[in-house]
């Protein structure tokens, strides 16, 4: 799949500014920016390198500044926004075409008779950019002055060069840049043209998009370095920015090694499809998928961590990057070491690897994707971080302990191992890890951390504490949780019923006693018909608050139409109620790229998402729409209906999606309000998972 914008499109200000672009290595790093080339962001770079993967991301190369000169004529082809307001030089009306080959972004520059292609692409497994420039027509030479601007700063910094002296070194084919005398160095290089060395900072740039989230919207950037290659018709000239002095420089070897290995993740997630011909947009949104995968490291655990070994993840060769003929060299994205795990980035650009994110996105990003050897990579890498029946919520930046704040991600935990062995049978992975789901769900009944504990009462699960978040309705400014949920939360209850059957035919599975899972899932069920409220017909969010039970219509319900899996057990609700959770959440909290987190008619009900962090953190679960949430909406609706074409009409919105925001992915988050503005997190794995995963399920039964 191409998503291709000719002249009309990438020349206009609104959209060249505005679209964005992703590229990524597989160890958390990252490139991304906007077609015109202006910065709006802390996160705009060229070369942001996971210096300790997948975290302490630091934007290293920044951008570069283009002039083409042809016929003796100089046409600028970048874009600045300054701190007076002005933007210039306006080099994105020079577009001709901007289009994006799998994740390649590819600008075309019409100068004169001339046409210029600028192509970028991360090489996988390593800290390397590759910036490469074409003349693909032209009746003179094309003579290019590339002005590279660096930094050297974590991601969701900015800076001020004002004092700021990096140290600039010749090296073979080009320089080494040093921003500090503790810092990893970085290089510039090339194959072809001498660097000419600079030091001059450039101050000043204003930061859009920063400035709408309420963030320090100026950041300044050093002008390190100067390549002047001159092109003829059919030539190329390749810049490579790395933190490898040895990287290859060969731009064409780099560039055939980038197209091999997203050719590979197409073909293995074609064979997983359920139809021959799979829709062209599920290979962008396979290959979008695999931009979430990285590295975990998981050597030096802390010592209340049970390091029970698995076995060794890496000891079986993998299908999945196993060369073949079509593919003879296709390379690792990742390529992990004995003391490494897998794990998936919640989003881009800000996000690192979080429990509950990566468990709800396992099922699409994996399974649907034809890649099961790296699910099960993924579920033994967090089985070696499980703490008193409980994974991690999330990794920090700085490569500190993880945090355990949740009481659903080891729910959901279960339910990626479920979907992991319906689509594997490898009941040997369920045989070494079910002594830790055992210890999961004792220490659930008896009581862990926050609050979380089972009710023998009723047979539901209770979580909270004053000052903690832990449902994904997780939003906390300073000592301010928006929505604390403290209580039985609807959907944690789903998934407890849910893990409950799991773990009950786990143990069939295995020849073990199945009876006290039995049991205890019985008792939730009937427990569970405590969340209906015939008053208001739809659930109740939570059961037994500090407040009591709250009435607030949100979509957490849809868990209890989508959840569990039918060859499990019986339905969290009856039929009539299932239909009435879906109808309501159709009819009031649905929208075309996702369902609102809070009912319009709620006096808390917030339509837009922006502002400072107090204003984003008010709006995030309480109206804003949340993209992943189609997924179980979809699912649930199809159970009700029983209508496949009818419910795979609501992903339509989402698939257009790829022509805009970040192109070739899907957005986190969009305004509860019309007309309903991509915000936050412009890729996020677990949106990208749940729109692959639900289609797929529905596929087969769309009639011809």
């Amino acid at each position: 799949m191409t998503i291709s914008f000719g002249r009309h499109l990438s020349g206009s200000r609104t959209f060249a500014t505005q679209q964005e672009w992703l590229i990524t290595n597989g160890l958390g790093s990252y490139g991304c920016g906007t077609v015109a080339g202006v910065l709006s962001r802390h996160y705009h770079g060229l070369l942001v390198a996971a210096l300790k993967p997948p975290v302490e991301r630091t934007l290293l190369v920044t951008k570069v500044n283009e002039t083409a000169t042809y016929l003796g004529q100089p046409y600028p082809l970048y874009c600045d926004r300054w701190a007076d307001g002005t933007l210039t030089p306006l080099g994105y009306l020079h577009l001709e075409s901007f289009r994006l080959e799998g994740t390649i972004p590819i600008w075309v520059y019409a100068i004169a008779d001339a046409r210029l292609e600028k192509r970028i692409w991360m090489e996988p497994g390593a800290n390397t950019t590759y910036i490469r420039y074409s003349v693909s027509r032209a009746t003179a030479p094309v003579q290019l002055d590339l002005q590279v601007l660096v930094n050297h700063r974590l991601h969701h910094h900015s800076s001020r060069g004002e004092g700021w002296q990096m140290a600039i070194a010749d090296c073979p084919h080009g320089l080494r840049i040093q921003a500090k005398a503790d810092a990893q160095p970085f290089y510039l290089l090339s194959e072809t043209a001498p660097a000419s060395p600079a030091h001059t900072w450039h101050n000043g740039y204003a930061l859009a998009v920063e400035a709408y989230r309420g963030i320090d919207p100026y950041d300044d950037h050093l002008h390190v370095a100067t390549f002047t290659p001159t092109l003829g018709q059919g030539q190329s000239f390749t810049l490579v920015a790395t933190t490898d002095a040895d990287a290859d420089c060969s731009g064409q070897s780099a560039l055939l090694r980038r197209l091999a290995y997203e050719q590979h993740l197409i073909s293995q997630g074609n064979a997983a499809q359920p139809d021959a011909q799979p829709p062209a947009w599920v290979d962008q949104l396979v290959l979008a998928a695999d931009q979430f995968v990285v590295n975990r490291a998981i050597a030096g655990l802390g010592a209340d961590t049970d390091p029970t070994d698995f076995g060794d993840p890496l000891a079986s060769p993998s299908a999945e990057t196993a060369g073949s003929p079509a593919h003879p060299q296709v390379p690792d994205p990742n390529a992990p070491s004995p003391q490494s795990g897998k794990s998936v980035i919640a989003g881009y650009p800000w996000f690192g690897d979080w429990g509950r994110d990566t468990m709800i996105a396992l099922p699409g990003l994996t399974l649907t994707t034809g890649r099961p050897t790296l699910a099960r990579l993924i579920l033994q890498t967090f089985a070696r971080f499980l703490d008193r029946g409980m994974l991690p919520n999330a990794f920090p930046e700085d490569g500190q302990a993880p945090h355990y704040n949740t009481v659903d991600a080891t729910l959901w935990y279960f339910e990626a191992l479920r979907a992991y062995h319906s689509a594997t049978a490898d009941t040997a992975l369920i045989e070494a890890l079910f002594p830790r789901l055992q210890e999961v769900i004792d220490w659930h009944s008896k009581g862990t951390r926050h609050g979380i504990q089972l009710d023998p009462a009723d047979g539901l699960l209770a979580a909270g504490e004053l000052g903690v978040q832990l449902t994904w309705m997780d939003a906390k400014a300073g000592d301010w949780v928006v929505t604390p949920r403290t209580g039985k939360p609807v959907e944690v209850n789903a998934l407890w019923y849910n893990a409950l059957l799991v773990m009950a035919a786990f143990a069939r599975l295995l020849g073990q006693s199945a009876a006290d899972y039995q049991v205890m899932a019985a008792r939730t069920l009937q427990g569970f018909q405590r969340f209906w409220s015939p008053e208001l017909g739809y659930c109740y969010d939570i059961l037994d608050g500090p407040d009591g039970s709250d009435p607030a219509l949100r979509p957490n319900q849809i868990f209890a139409v989508s959840l569990p899996d039918p060859s499990l057990g019986a339905p969290c609700l009856t039929p009539d109620q299932q239909r009435a959770v879906v109808e309501v959440v159709a009819q009031r909290l649905l929208t075309s790229h996702g369902l609102r987190s809070l009912d319009p008619d709620h006096p808390s009900y917030v339509g837009t998402y922006g502002g400072d962090l107090i204003q984003r953190d008010g709006a995030y679960h309480q109206g804003t729409v949340w993209s992943w949430l189609i997924g179980p909406f979809v699912q649930a609706h199809w159970r009700v209906y029983q209508d496949a074409d009818l419910a795979h009409s609501f992903l339509d919105p989402l698939i257009h999606h790829l022509y805009g925001g970040c192109l070739g992915t899907l957005s986190e988050i969009f305004d509860g309000d019309v007309p309903m503005e991509p915000r936050g997190a412009f890729a996020q794995a677990w949106s990208v998972a749940e729109v692959l995963r639900v289609s797929a399920q529905l596929r087969p039964r769309l009639k011809e």
